[in-house]
């Protein structure tokens, strides 16, 4: 990977604001981990896809019913994502290590895989967000341009029309094939496959027969091949949808900016902190529907510039973050309403689309 340092050393902003948020916790009496509101939400949404699995799978429902709720799924599995399997790979679900790890194995049961996860999103994405040529999250493609310094192509001029569909198609390219490139490139896609534990290689191949069977094998004997093919597509289509503009409205809309590692190595102007709030957009933080559903994602400034605490404290450490900035001089980026961040989303792409 090449080689990025941030210029300026640690400022009294960070080291203030690291102060005002532990004294928050402190003054509270509050762990940094989720808490009792974490666990319901945990429990409701696992509940429900749990249900809604097994309604596909045992109730006699007609063909077309069976789809619609597995796009239904498909969407409860983004939840999952956002809300239990975020916040456990970050060690932030509990202040206990092996229920972190087993919640984060959620990974693996949306179809992924939670070692590939933490190496390329808590440790490459997280240090070096936005930057072109290193992070993983706006990684240069020939259908998608998300970054001026990415080159542009003819397709391009259509990309804010057809990009709901890449998203859609996302995570099946996911689980089908990026991951397995991944683990057998390794270093090359910024995962340092040599790190991986016994445990983790198990966990890799057992987890994947696993999921391929129940979401593949066994609806294929109740179903049929076109039926689960169909529905494995639904599911999916919603899945990679929802996480996508979720992802994608934090740092890659028009209120943010973007590095470039050109050559082997860069040098950031800014210290990690400061680069962190340049390139990081909140949206929707007065909105308590949509943080409960994006697990606090919506916050997304305060996830990056503390990722081990859990997103149910966001709301108040926001306050915390915005006033911080304002003393000192830092700007905050943040949206009033999901709107408002989806537009400029959509904004963005159509000007790099349009514009070398």
């Amino acid at each position: 990977m090449k080689k990025v340092q941030f210029s300026k050393p640690q400022s009294e902003f960070f080291s203030t604001l690291r102060k005002s948020v532990q004294n928050y916790f402190d003054e509270n009496k509050l762990e940094t981990s989720g808490n009792w509101k974490l666990y319901l939400k945990a429990v409701i949404i696992i509940t429900t896809y749990i249900a809604i699995y097994l309604s596909i799978m045992l109730l006699p429902i007609p063909g077309y019913v069976a789809l619609l709720l597995s796009a239904l799924l498909g969407f409860v599995q983004a939840l999952v994502g956002f809300n239990i399997m975020h916040d456990a790979n970050h060690e932030a679900f509990s202040g206990n290590k092996n229920v972190n790890y087993f919640f984060g194995l959620s990974m693996n049961a949306l179809g992924s895989d939670a070692f590939m996860w933490k190496q390329k999103h808590n440790l490459v994405h997280h240090t070096y967000t936005n930057i072109d040529g290193i992070d993983d999250d706006i990684s240069k493609t020939p259908f998608l341009r998300m970054s001026e310094t990415q080159p542009r192509y003819k397709a391009h001029r259509f990309q804010h029309i057809y990009l709901p569909f890449l998203y859609g198609i996302s995570t099946i390219y996911w689980v089908l094939v990026k991951d397995f490139q991944d683990y057998i490139m390794g270093s090359r896609f910024n995962v340092e496959i040599g790190k991986m534990k016994p445990i983790d290689h198990v966990m890799f191949w057992t987890t994947r027969i696993i999921y391929f069977g129940l979401y593949l094998v066994l609806p294929s004997f109740i179903w049929g091949i076109g039926w689960t093919i169909l529905g494995f597509t639904f599911m999916h289509m919603m899945l990679g949808l929802t996480m996508s503009f979720v992802f994608q409205l934090a740092h890659v809309v028009e209120n943010v900016e973007f590095e470039h590692a050109e050559g082997e190595s860069l040098m950031v102007e800014n210290e990690w902190a400061v680069h962190q709030l340049a390139t990081t957009s909140d949206f929707a933080v007065d909105s308590k529907v949509v943080s409960w559903l994006v697990g606090g994602l919506n916050f997304q400034v305060e996830h990056h510039l503390f990722p081990r605490i859990s997103h149910v404290h966001y709301p108040e450490i926001q306050k915390i973050v915005a006033k911080t900035c304002a003393e000192f001089g830092v700007t905050y980026y943040s949206y009033d309403s999901t709107g408002q961040a989806i537009s400029s989303h959509f904004r963005h792409m159509k000007r790099l689309g349009q514009k070398s």
